[in-house]
């Protein structure tokens, strides 16, 4: 593990949390942003492949000066090593993986996760951006899918919510939501809280998340 990975970053309690879902031998995808911390939490002991869906299977650690080769970088654009075993395939290849629903996990980003597991993470009306990606098609094919993101957005308000009001990804497709303060799971009845992260007590994580929840730790 990166002596450069903080224990008190939000970023980083919710990466080393999510690292614990990851089991051995799984093929695992990570969205752009905050999933990349994940692989520095993974233990030792669990030989998971990072697959990367610009054509990577068996990502290894972020490349540093002297292992870095500019023509080898993950979906999000940064530099990466190969891990032994690991190949690098076409895009074809890399999306017939996700197509034919092969991938364990793939751990993406949100702006907004509805109660019922819909998922918006691409558009924000007004902003520009380049398409959806390659996410409508990972959130749908994966086995599991869990969202790693901040509680609240920069305005403080809930990225769990009653009902997307943003453009959506999929619809009922998450299984699990990883905050710096909780992990969510959500089934046919629902959000379901599993595990508190932080300090704050079940009536404080109420008042910050704007959907209801069923308390699943008793």
């Amino acid at each position: 593990m990166s002596t450069s990975l903080s224990p008190a970053d939000p970023r980083h309690v919710i990466a080393r949390r999510a690292a614990a879902e990851v089991g051995d031998g799984q093929l695992v995808n990570l969205g752009i942003g905050l999933p990349t911390l994940i692989p520095g939490f993974i233990a030792s002991d669990i030989k998971a492949w990072i697959h990367s869906e610009n054509g990577i299977v068996g990502v290894g650690a972020q490349a540093t000066a002297d292992t870095l080769d500019a023509e080898l970088i993950d979906a999000g654009g940064g530099y990466v090593t190969v891990r032994p075993g690991g190949v690098v395939v076409d895009s074809a290849t890399s999306f017939g993986i996700i197509r034919r629903g092969l991938l364990d996990i793939t751990f993406l980003g949100a702006l907004q996760v509805s109660q019922h597991g819909d998922l918006a993470n691409w558009l924000i009306p007004g902003k520009f951006v380049a398409g959806v990606g390659g996410g409508a098609e990972l959130a749908q094919k994966a086995r599991r899918v869990i969202v790693t993101m901040p509680h609240c957005d920069k305005d403080g308000h809930s990225k769990i919510v009653e009902r997307c009001d943003l453009p959506l990804t999929a619809r009922c497709c998450v299984s699990t939501i990883i905050t710096e303060h909780a992990v969510f799971d959500i089934g046919a009845n629902g959000l379901s809280l599993r595990e508190i992260l932080s300090d704050l007590n079940l009536k404080q994580l109420q008042a910050i998340t704007a959907a209801p929840f069923r308390d699943a730790r008793i």
